[in-house]
């Protein structure tokens, strides 16, 4: 079993690549790797697509990179395990509007948009522990409750077009997006690498998910 963290010169691949890591250990005895190879990134057994920084450079960054379709041919036509992380799972949306209207992936049926917060006290970016609440169930999901916390720094979110395809979000003066997904994709909008033992027990769910 292999599973792929793609490296397209976008976000801390270090951190993320330590949890899987230390979770593949421990759960599976599955390989990790951080690459920027299209021939390991098409072997894969599951996908990870980190992400940090602003959408229409990450997606730039992403489509010139030579993971890019090799990517999307094993997720979408072999239908193997994708995970999108922070702006990696912004990148899954339909369309981002950060700075300038730019395409993303179309994988899952929402627009990314600037956080409002309905409390002007409230600061965006939106950073640090929130809790979660859980709205569907999902694999990776098991063994998670409402209110369990988890660490964010985004100033953008996904706005759900499909309320199916939202499997979470948090209270921050109105609902944010936490966790998208339907079939073989999923996107978690926190850093599971920086969210402790339940971002941990998140990445060891996702290791063994056989949608």
């Amino acid at each position: 079993m292999l599973t792929a963290i793609i490296d397209y010169e976008s976000g801390n691949l270090h951190s993320a690549e330590k949890a899987f890591q230390k979770m593949a250990g421990e759960t599976t005895g599955t390989q990790v790797v951080v690459t920027d190879d299209p021939d390991v990134v098409a072997r894969a057994d599951h996908l990870v697509l980190p992400g940090d920084g602003a959408f229409p450079a990450c997606a730039a960054a992403l489509r010139a990179s030579g993971c890019f379709d090799a990517m999307v041919e094993a997720v979408t036509v072999k239908g193997r395990p994708f995970l999108g992380i922070c702006v990696g799972m912004q990148l899954m949306a339909r369309k981002g509007h950060e700075y300038t209207p730019t395409d993303g992936l179309g994988w899952v049926d929402g627009e990314v948009e600037k956080i409002t917060p309905a409390d002007a006290a409230l600061k965006v970016p939106h950073m640090g522990w929130n809790d979660l609440v859980l709205d569907q169930a999902h694999p990776v999901l098991d063994g998670l409750s409402s209110g369990d916390h988890v660490y964010f720094v985004h100033s953008y979110q996904m706005r759900m077009s499909n309320p199916a395809h939202r499997l979470a979000h948090v209270d921050y003066a109105g609902d944010v997006t936490a966790i998208v997904g339907h079939d073989n994709y999923l996107g978690l909008q926190f850093h599971p690498e920086k969210s402790a033992g339940i971002g941990l027990k998140m990445i060891g769910n996702f290791l063994q998910w056989k949608p």
